[in-house]
C-alpha cells in the first residue's frame, strides 16, 4: 500500500490536471494532501481522483472560505472520521480517520502553521498529548509540520527549541519520524526558500511502533509535469506499507 502526502501549493491553481497526474504515476492508494481550497482546481482533483477510484474523500475545505488553505484525503479503502477530545487548532489544518483496510490503521492529516501566526506552539501541544494518550492502536501522522530538527534538518539557522522539542516529544512517544528511523542522518529537504535558496525538510510521517513493523520504504520525491517543471514548491511523501493492497 502506497500513501502520498503532498503540499500542492494554494490549492494547485493551473497544475491541478498535472498535479492528478502526478499521483496517479506514484501509483497511491491513500493520498493526503496539504493546501487544499475549496477552489474550481482543487475540486477538480478531487473529483479526477474519485473517477480514478478514490471514492472514498474527506477534507476541512470550506466553501464560505474558499481560498483557505486546508487539509484532504480521498482513499481507495474507506474512510471513518474519528474525533478526539482536544484537536489541534486551527480545525481546517487537521483531519483524523479510520482507514478500514484488511487491516485498519489511522491517519492523522497535518499542516502545522508557521510560527508568526501564533497557532504552532498549541499545535505542537495538541499533537504531543494525542500521542502521550494514544489507545486506537496502529497510527501515522502525515503532512507538513513546518517543523524539523536545528542543523540537519537546515541549511541554515530557522528551526528553535519549539520545533526540537516536538520532533523529540514525538520520539520519545514511540511515533517515529520515518524518514529518520529508515535513513538516520542522512540530509533531505522538502522546502526551498524562494529568496535564500536554501532548504528546509518540513514534511514528515510519524509512524507509531503499532505501524512501524508494516513500513517498507519512504522516499520524498518530487512532481514535475511533462516538460519538467515542478508542480509545487514542496517535495512529496511516498511511504509504502507491508498492508494488503486494495482490491477493486
Amino acid at each position: 500500500m502506497r500513501i502520498v502526502s503532498w503540499n500542492i501549493m494554494a490549492g494547485g491553481g493551473k497544475r491541478a490536471d498535472a498535479i492528478v497526474a502526478q499521483i496517479m504515476a506514484w501509483q497511491a492508494d491513500i493520498v493526503a494532501l496539504s493546501e487544499f481550497r475549496a477552489t474550481p482546481p482543487s475540486k477538480s482533483i478531487a473529483n479526477q481522483l474519485a473517477q480514478q477510484g478514490f471514492t472514498h474523500q474527506l477534507t476541512t475545505a470550506d466553501d464560505e472560505f474558499h481560498a483557505r488553505n486546508s487539509v484532504f484525503l480521498a482513499s481507495r479503502y474507506p474512510l471513518a472520521i474519528t474525533e478526539i477530545d482536544a484537536p489541534p487548532e486551527p480545525a481546517h489544518r487537521w483531519l483524523l480517520a479510520e482507514v478500514q483496510a484488511p487491516l485498519p490503521f489511522y491517519i492523522g492529516v497535518m499542516h502545522i502553521p508557521n510560527m508568526h501566526t501564533g497557532f504552532k506552539a498549541p499545535y505542537h501541544k495538541a499533537v504531543l498529548e494525542l500521542v502521550n494518550s494514544w489507545d486506537k492502536g496502529a497510527g501515522l501522522l502525515i503532512g507538513d509540520t513546518n517543523s524539523g530538527m536545528p542543523d540537519i534538518d537546515e541549511e541554515s539557522p530557522a528551526f528553535t527549541k519549539q520545533e526540537k522539542g516536538f520532533m523529540q516529544g514525538m520520539e520519545l512517544a514511540r511515533w517515529h519520524d520515518t524518514f529518520r528511523h529508515l535513513h538516520d542522518d542522512k540530509r533531505a529537504y522538502t522546502w526551498y526558500s524562494p529568496n535564500g535558496k536554501n532548504g528546509f525538510r518540513l514534511d514528515q510521517a510519524f509512524v507509531n511502533s503499532d505501524l512501524m513493523k508494516q513500513v517498507n520504504a519512504f522516499q520524498y520525491v518530487w512532481g514535475h509535469n511533462d516538460d519538467f517543471r515542478q508542480l509545487s514548491d514542496h517535495a512529496s511523501i511516498l511511504l509504502d506499507l507491508d498492508l494488503p493492497d486494495h482490491t477493486p
